[in-house]
Order: C-alpha cells, then structure tokens, then sequence
C-alpha cells in the first residue's frame, strides 16, 4: 500500500513536472493568446466599411449589427461564443478594470450614459485604440484615452 501511494505520489508529481514544461517550438499560453488576440482584431478591421449598424440587430446575412453584436460576431468567427448584449458580455471572460492591463483582443465597455451603465462595447487593438461598431460610421477605430471615449471606459474582460 505505501509503495502504491508513493509511487502515485511520483507518477503525479511527473505530471505536473511536465505540463509545465514548454518543448521547442511550442507556445506559451500567454503566446497563444496573443495570436488570438491577433486573429480577432484581423477579423474585426476587416470589416471597417463593411458593417452597418442598428440598435438591437444581429444579422450577420447583411452584415448589419448593433455593437454587442458585433463583437459577438467576430468572437464566435474566432471559435469564441459569448452572449448578446453589452452588459451580458461582462459577465464573461476575466476582468481587466483598468486601461494599462488590457490585451489585444479583449473587450471593452464604456458608458455612454450619465447612468454608468455599461452599454457599449468594442474590442481592444492595442497602442490605446480599439475597434466599434457604431450608429453614425460603423465600425471604427477610436481613441481608448482621449476624446468621447477617454472618461467613459468602465472595464474590459480577456477571454
């Protein structure tokens, strides 16, 4: 029996030994996430001039969406599924709460109230920029930290 259970002791201890272990040529999680992060900004930029928005649409047919939508639609294009809605996307992922932490590919959520209630949502870019889909242009790329969207930033979440 102790030898039974040293033996399980190693054979895990082995285990976990090795998961850490990155073999040549692999990728770190951190890597692989980053090329994700990659693969839906790509897919989201090629949109740009592409989309039309509308409140409460989600018809990817006619490539016509409102913001959540949008992101829902480029994340599941990615092999990523989250809901429909602004505020039904924070539920998901991890959050990040403050804008030096966030990641290319994450969300973000802003408010564009004077409630403070999430209610709008783009995908972070990187160099402080994001992309939207939004009522007057589509999507766009904007300013994270300056102009309209610079104090309306509430949290992003990394999926």
């Amino acid at each position: 029996m102790k030898k039974a259970l040293i033996l399980t002791a190693v054979s895990f201890s082995l285990l976990f030994s090795a998961a850490s272990v990155s073999l040549p040529g692999s990728a770190s999680a951190a890597e692989i996430y980053a090329t994700h992060g990659d693969s839906i900004v790509s897919t989201a930029t090629s949109y740009i001039g592409k989309v039309r928005y509308h409140f409460g649409t989600r018809d990817s047919q006619h490539l016509v969406f409102d913001c959540s939508s949008f992101t829902q639609f480029v994340f599941k294009q990615n092999g990523i599924n989250i809901p429909w809605g602004s505020s039904a996307q924070t539920r998901f992922g991890t959050p990040v709460n403050s804008k030096s932490q966030l990641s290319i590919g994450d969300l973000v959520m802003f408010s564009v109230s004077t409630l403070g209630r999430i209610n709008h949502v783009g995908i972070y870019i990187g160099n402080g920029k994001f992309i939207s889909n939004v009522p007057s242009s589509g999507v766009v790329i904007s300013d994270l930290n300056s102009g309209y969207w610079g104090s309306r930033f509430i949290t992003g979440r990394h999926y």
